[in-house]
């Protein structure tokens, strides 16, 4: 049955370009992740508050090297596409920030992020995902980016606030974690439709 809409992304048109860095500020970049990243997986996945909003845990480097093997077929498969955040200057990881669940037609995702302890507080997640949206509108074409979080995470809630994201609501029981069922805030961002002054 043939759709009325034509997709807001082609099909394969993320495959069939290079996987992108992008600059965050002067100091750090959103880079593809790579094999050698495994040990720093691990490392931050020990962290108790990663674990807690991520629910899941790196036993060795080689469960982190598969997990990097398949954030980087995301790209490929057009499903997921995932960023390492690293210093500029060291390539010392400081986070992830990803688009997950991504509707190619619809040109949607939902925007998914962590930090390594020793980078907290100091804005750069925010920056992050800042930049990571302005790529996915300007660039990839997406015209909506979702964010989801515990109501009881209030570090990824000012995350949100600080990128531009606007509250949606809140879903009942959405997501199962080690302590049960969290309630979850919802925020979104759009793409500024032309001639408006919306801010990414």
């Amino acid at each position: 049955m043939p759709s009325l809409v034509s997709p807001a992304i082609a099909a394969g048109s993320l495959r069939r370009s290079s996987h992108p860095s992008v600059p965050v500020g002067t100091d750090a970049l959103l880079r593809p992740w790579q094999p050698s990243d495994a040990d720093a997986v691990v490392k931050a996945f020990t962290d108790p508050d990663i674990q807690r909003w991520h629910v899941r845990r790196a036993d060795s480097v080689d469960e982190a090297q598969q997990w990097i093997t398949s954030w980087r077929a995301g790209w490929d498969e057009e499903t997921q596409l995932n960023w390492a955040l690293v210093d500029r200057n060291t390539d010392s990881l400081m986070g992830r920030v990803s688009l997950k669940g991504v509707d190619l037609h619809d040109g949607s995702a939902g925007v998914a992020y962590w930090m390594v302890p020793a980078w907290r507080g100091r804005g750069l997640c925010s920056q992050a995902v800042i930049a990571l949206c302005q790529w996915a509108f300007n660039e990839a074409g997406f015209h909506r980016i979702g964010l989801a979080h515990s109501v009881f995470n209030g570090a990824s809630c000012r995350v949100a606030v600080k990128a531009g994201f606007h509250a949606e609501g809140i879903r009942k029981g959405a997501a199962l974690h080690a302590d049960g069922w969290h309630d979850m805030h919802q925020h979104a961002l759009l793409a500024a439709p032309a001639g408006t002054t919306q801010p990414v």
